[in-house]
């Protein structure tokens, strides 16, 4: 985006619980194991489960993953890779490639709904802050809608 990589991180309720926003445009595959080491360094343990984009694919990556702790990996592209050895069966697979789609949902709204399809200031401080304005404004707006279906 703009010369800028966005690394997003969310969890079930599609709340975006961590993004990092890096100047130029790292390789996605290079990327991986620093935002796995950013939920430990966050949460104090790693996901369970994890899902990321095909260009994240290695098995290297997913050796680390599994060296990390997590018990299920899926990439959305498996060239090379068997399903046995990224999750424990064909179902939890196809779960989280599923659960990757409803993320990418969220990335495309946060496109077209919260302006992160065009950014018209310059310099990073400003993309910065213009990253994090649209996703506290769309967490916030997906807790409340939670908020009114839980009663």
């Amino acid at each position: 985006m703009f010369g800028h990589k966005l690394n997003l991180t969310s969890g079930k309720s599609s709340m975006i619980l961590d993004i990092v926003i890096e100047q130029g445009n790292p390789a996605d595959s290079e990327r991986f194991l620093p935002m796995i080491e950013n939920h430990i360094g966050t949460y104090g343990r790693p996901p369970q489960k994890i899902t990321a984009d095909g260009s994240d694919k290695s098995k290297d990556n997913l050796k680390k993953a599994k060296d990390e702790g997590i018990k299920d990996v899926a990439f959305h592209k498996k060239r090379g890779l068997e399903t046995k050895d990224m999750a424990k069966s064909d179902w939890v697979y196809n779960q989280l490639k599923n659960f990757r789609a409803g993320i990418e949902s969220n990335i495309s709204q946060q496109k077209r709904i919260y302006g992160l399809r065009r950014f018209l200031f310059q310099g990073l401080p400003h993309f910065k802050a213009y990253v994090w304005s649209a996703v506290v404004t769309y967490n916030l707006t997906l807790f409340t809608r939670l908020r009114m279906e839980s009663g």
